[in-house]
């Protein structure tokens, strides 16, 4: 028996237009929510064109120039814009019928692509029990056949299920949302033997020590323990026959142990550092869940992952805006501050769902609302755009640089530049070439 996924009744309409401009085909992501029982889909986005796409248009159909890694990357963009409870749980693409034979292997290649990328950044593993199945939605332009199989991103060698796509109107009516700040302050050393002073290994290493405080931490749901078993809405009142989207929310407390381990005993090490970078603030996160009896456990394993995504996407937007903007050519640095971006929740028309996203000080609402546009497809009003957290920023101090061979400090700055030039997301690391010096970064709130 293959798996159930229940689509937003306004994709239907969406995938529809899309159809009628397919030359030859268009592909997209699928974002929802997965569950023990059944998958909801609640958003279809078309992958931005690339300007010289209109240009590739001439000539016979083809899928050879589907552009994997700009279809990823858009993917990665994507889900730093879904909040706890929302991930990217399929692929679609709209193609003629001539493309129809090769659409279906396309698509298996694209959902391992897109599940490798999203893999690499996470801080958090998947639970034993949870959904691998990811959708491949196959559609023709011209007899708008839809055609939903799986495919299990666990395993490499799996092969195509068949798949029910049925859609459902309001299907996020009444969904619940889970909400609470975390107050962050985290140290993370560097290590005078860190091979370079590989900041970006370390910074890593460090938010994946804190991420198993947030995984161990007590979460308290409107001031109460709940067994992970039990359903979330025991002793409350569920809404019923409600079409308008409405929300019931929880509030949520976060209890970390103050003395990570449960060991009684621990032992001091004592290790030469040639800095530290220090995380100070408090995050705004958010979570959603679907209504069909939802267990604890899900809902507070949707939040503890907003938590952690929440921070280290910061991070990465963070350095990404430095190494842009200030360029390599910055060596000799003095303390600075700089703004973090902070947290926004957007309402999106026919949805009680709110989408997320971050902005720095600079930023207009009409630059949010391009970047709402062109990766989600949605337009969005500027009133519709809620800031969620005050202004914070980084507090940049530079410490004297224990690394007296210059021209082993030569040859990293080297390696790591032709490692930005290979991977453009490894900024945190090529931010160790550029200011050729180790900083301890403070990161707090007014």
């Amino acid at each position: 028996m293959g798996r159930t996924y229940f689509v937003e009744e306004g994709i239907g309409q969406y995938l529809t237009e899309l159809s009628t401009k397919v030359k030859p085909y268009v592909t997209g992501l699928l974002i929802g929510q997965c569950s023990p029982q059944r998958d909801y889909v609640i958003r279809a986005v078309r992958t931005p064109p690339k300007e010289q796409q209109q240009e590739d248009n001439v000539g016979p159909p083809k899928l050879a120039s589907l552009d994997e890694e700009w279809i990823t990357t858009h993917a990665s963009q994507v889900s730093r814009m879904l909040p706890g409870g929302l991930l990217v749980l399929g692929v679609f693409m709209i193609a003629t019928p001539e493309l129809a034979k090769d659409s279906q292997n396309a698509l298996r290649k694209l959902i391992f692509s897109v599940e490798k990328s999203l893999s690499k950044r996470r801080l958090w593993k998947p639970a034993e029990e949870e959904v691998s199945d990811r959708a491949a939605l196959q559609i023709c332009s011209a007899t708008k056949k839809v055609v939903c199989r799986t495919y299990d991103v666990q395993d490499p060698k799996s092969s195509a299920k068949p798949a029910d796509w049925k859609y459902q109107s309001a299907l996020t009516a009444s969904w619940l949302a889970l909400g609470c700040t975390v107050n962050v302050n985290i140290h993370i050393p560097l290590l005078a033997t860190s091979p370079n002073h590989d900041l970006e290994k370390n910074t890593k290493n460090g938010l994946n020590r804190w991420s198993k405080q947030i995984e161990d931490s007590v979460f308290l749901i409107n001031g109460q323990v709940k067994d992970e078993d039990t359903e979330l809405l025991e002793g409350q009142k569920k809404l019923r026959g409600n079409t308008q989207p409405s929300t019931q929310f929880s509030d949520v407390k976060v209890l970390t142990q103050l003395c990570p381990g449960s060991s009684p005993r621990s032992t001091a090490t004592v290790q030469v550092c040639s800095g530290s970078i220090n995380l100070r603030g408090a995050v705004k996160c958010r979570a959603y869940i679907h209504n069909n009896k939802p267990r604890v456990k899900e809902a507070v394993q949707a939040l503890k992952r907003d938590i952690i995504n929440t921070l280290s996407d910061r991070c990465e937007i963070l350095f990404e805006d430095l190494i842009l903007n200030e360029g390599p050519q910055k060596k000799n640095f003095q303390r600075e501050y700089h703004v973090l971006p902070q947290r926004l929740f957007v309402s999106v028309a026919g949805s009680s769902v709110m989408l997320s996203d971050y902005k720095f000080g600079d930023e207009a609402a009409g630059e949010i609302q391009e970047r709402f546009v062109e990766m989600l497809d949605q337009p969005v009003q500027a009133e519709d755009i809620h800031i969620a957290e005050d202004i914070s920023t980084v507090d940049v101090c530079p410490v004297a640089d224990n690394v007296g061979d210059t021209q082993q400090t030569q040859l990293t700055k080297a390696t790591l530049l032709l490692k930005l030039q290979q991977n453009m997301g490894v900024v945190v690391a090529a931010a160790v070439a550029v200011l050729a010096s180790i900083f301890s970064f403070n990161y707090f709130s007014d």
